[in-house]
């Protein structure tokens, strides 16, 4: 079963596209992670929660991997249906979340841009190697100039260069998190000479 979902995994990585469609930042106030992305599914709508790879060491000292959510309180859920359909899939369930808006007084429902999210999804591929995640917060605090990577397995994503621990890494930013992953710096032009 295990590593029928693993592979599963695997396609859905290899099938990630820019279709043009935006995604919402839904925030959880419940530890019900899995049953929020079951609702959205049988739903008909696309869900994405970041992963990331682990090895633990079990009690027989056998080391395991495991594939985790980052974040146990956000599901990313594709803007498919328009926002008052959404609406009343949000106010139809009983499970504690909420949809992150474009001002905290506002009720219109902030929007992720397409090409945002893709970058974002395919640097969260537990395969790429070397990831680190932030907070927002944490994220904000980053400086680094915008870069577009010319070069490599990263070539044509844009994002931040930020340097941690000697090492520089590509910073993508969406409401409720960022990523970090290793690049070179050489791989790496100012966005404006793109």
């Amino acid at each position: 079963m295990m590593v029928q979902k693993q592979e599963i995994d695997r396609k859905k990585m290899n099938k990630i596209e820019d279709d043009g469609f935006d995604w919402y930042a839904v925030r959880l106030f419940t530890t019900k992670q899995d049953e929020v992305v079951h609702y959205f599914e049988e739903k008909g709508l696309e869900c994405f929660v970041p992963m990331s790879q682990r090895v633990e060491q079990d009690e027989n000292g056998r080391i395991r991997k495991s594939t985790k959510p980052v974040v146990r309180n956000i599901v990313f859920v594709k803007q498919t249906i328009s926002e008052v359909d959404f609406k009343q899939i949000m106010f139809a369930s009983d499970l504690k979340m909420s949809v992150m808006t474009i001002h905290p007084t506002s009720r219109d429902y902030y929007r992720i841009p397409h090409a945002q999210m893709y970058e974002f999804r395919l640097l969260c591929n537990p395969e790429l190697g070397n990831h680190q995640f932030l907070s927002s917060e944490e994220a904000n605090m980053k400086t680094g100039d915008a870069v577009y990577v010319k070069h490599g397995p990263l070539k044509g994503l844009t994002g931040r260069l930020v340097r941690s621990s000697k090492k520089y890494y590509l910073l993508k930013e969406i409401p409720g998190i960022g990523i970090m992953t290793q690049v070179s710096r050489w791989c790496c032009v100012p966005l404006e000479a793109k």
